[in-house]
């Protein structure tokens, strides 16, 4: 019954800003928590960001001091930050979110980050 969104992956080059968006579809349940989580072919799909209830917020060692992570809660939309963008970035992102025990995913954004 829910669905998530995302959107806004594009190609970027290095140092350069993007963010990302989103969108829950469907049931008004409030998910939480919610997160963005990136994979690579080859590697396990790895947090990047994720914001509790209380909007206490968690980043993986990677982004921590260049991503934010914060949601809209009347427009159901979350949104990722991203700056000073690494080539090692480069993934497909997914939009993750939780209630009770039931997990809902998006279908992916691409973020290609190349000189």
């Amino acid at each position: 019954q829910v669905r998530l969104v995302e959107s806004g992956g594009a190609l970027m080059q290095p140092g350069e800003s993007l963010r990302l968006s989103c969108v829950q579809f469907g049931s008004n349940l409030g998910l939480n928590p919610m997160g963005w989580y990136r994979e690579v072919p080859g590697k396990e799909r790895e947090l990047v960001a994720e914001i509790s209830a209380g909007s206490g917020t968690t980043y993986g060692d990677a982004v921590k001091g260049r991503f934010s992570i914060w949601k809209d809660n009347g427009k159901k939309t979350l949104y990722l930050q991203m700056n000073s963008l690494k080539p090692d970035d480069t993934a497909v992102y997914y939009c993750r979110g939780q209630w009770s025990n039931h997990v809902w995913w998006g279908q992916g954004t691409q973020v290609t980050v190349s000189s």
